[in-house]
């Protein structure tokens, strides 16, 4: 991203905050594995957006209007011999002249720094409950300035969500952003549409998420949340990720799997037949879901609300089960009733972006958010059909999902993932060129 996108952010935020307050932000800590083991290191979303800033044991520090520098960084200063088995760090000559910090302090000061700047601030933008021990150091700041306040020591009057300000601007992506997540989108299409190429019996589901982890590394991207690869009764499982399964001719292969490519996630399903064919069965199972998609595509408009997607999915996927035999009734009772939920049991979408379930309120003062250019949704409808002895033997153990990554413009919704096939005849004809 530009680092003038990071600028332009900074000063929107600051301009929301208002003068006398002062927003802090923490980077993400270090997380052990297993003993001397760490996690990949992969930053905390919202410090990154403001900062750029990928290193941990760093805080962002915003204050309007101050004289001597609005944006202070607080880092680990360079050390050759640390650098040498960690790599390199920015440092704070780095903080300023490659991350566009006014002001850089050594990050082991912040304890004789900080509380003196927040001294003369009266509000403290600040999101808790994210990181408990830097909550405590917050407070242990604050209790230290009003233990002075007999000194004639000022001291912030007010705690304010920093995540309800933030998480409203990131729910509004802008044209960098778009052009970011349709790159990851690009090689999540890429990606699944190896797996297609790949897939046939006898093979094991982990070997297909091989081919997409393969195809994500090779284009410096990676994982954005554990791929779901499920084979024949495991896709009806909704978070199935033990991936371990054998690969069987007649079943489906459900394969919900994105990336991250520069911070920006993508998240893709597709569902086909692991011998390259359509069951008759599979296919009217299929095809319900995907008139369900198109149905909820049409309608991620600007000015429809949130739910309006949601309600044309169950709509089409009530029509299609009423259609199968499945459930029975008048279709507006059977909507009304849920009867849909025995068989598709989830939303039809979430928001994405630099996280996979991305940040952002759906309702606003109890209404459902009315949608405007720049928010980005999946729409993933589906349906799983277990293995009850009420179901027609043919339907049991079917699971089907669909989804896309949609932004919602002023032409209309477009779909980000929209190179990757996903009608019947396609997948088929994809499969069998194979």
């Amino acid at each position: 991203m530009d680092s003038k996108e990071f600028a332009r952010r900074r000063k929107q935020l600051m301009r929301m905050m208002g003068g006398g307050g002062i927003a802090i932000l923490p980077a993400a800590p270090a997380r052990t594995r297993s003993r001397d083991v760490e996690y990949r290191y992969r930053q905390d979303s919202d410090f990154y957006y403001l900062t750029g800033f990928a290193e941990p044991e760093a805080v962002a520090v915003l204050v309007p209007g101050r004289d001597k520098g609005e944006y202070l960084l607080f880092c680990r200063e360079r050390d050759k011999k640390r650098e040498q088995w960690d790599g390199s760090r920015a440092g704070q000559a780095g903080a300023i002249s490659e991350h566009g910090a006014d002001d850089a302090f050594p990050i082991d000061d912040i304890d004789e720094i900080l509380p003196g700047i927040m001294e003369s601030c009266s509000r403290v933008y600040y999101t808790m409950g994210m990181y408990s021990e830097f909550d405590t150091r917050i407070a242990d700041w604050v209790n230290s300035l009003r233990s002075g306040l007999s000194r004639g020591v000022h001291t912030p009057q007010e705690f304010v969500a920093l995540d309800h300000l933030l998480h409203d601007m990131r729910l509004y992506k802008s044209r960098g952003e778009i052009a970011a997540m349709r790159r990851s989108a690009k090689v999540a299409v890429s990606a699944h549409e190896r797996a297609m190429r790949m897939t046939r019996p006898g093979l094991h589901e982990y070997e297909i998420e091989a081919e997409f982890r393969h195809e994500f590394r090779r284009n410096n991207a990676r994982v954005s949340y554990s791929p779901i690869v499920g084979g024949g009764a495991n896709a009806c499982t909704l978070h199935y990720v033990e991936n371990n399964a054998e690969l069987k001719d007649g079943d489906l292969l459900l394969i919900d799997a994105g990336c991250e490519l520069d911070y920006y996630a993508s998240d893709i399903t597709r569902t086909f037949p692991v011998n390259g064919r359509f069951s008759s069965e599979q296919r009217a199972v299929y095809e319900i879901v995907l008139n369900a998609q198109n149905a909820a595509i049409d309608k991620v408009v600007k000015g429809n609300h949130w739910n309006e997607p949601h309600d044309a999915a169950v709509k089409e996927i009530t029509k299609g089960l009423r259609k199968l035999g499945l459930i029975s009734g008048s279709l507006p009772k059977l909507i009304r009733d849920g009867a849909y939920r025995e068989f598709y049991m989830h939303r039809t979408g979430h928001w994405i972006g630099m996280d996979v379930h991305d940040v952002g309120d759906y309702k606003v003062s109890d209404e459902w958010r009315v949608l405007e250019n720049g928010m980005v949704t999946t729409i993933e409808p589906g349906l799983y059909i277990s293995n009850k002895r009420s179901i027609p033997k043919a339907f049991r153990n079917i699971g089907v999902r669909i989804e896309d990554d949609v932004a919602v413009t002023s032409k209309g919704p477009d779909v980000l993932s929209k190179g990757l096939v996903k009608d019947p005849d396609g997948i088929e004809a994809l499969m069998q060129a194979s």
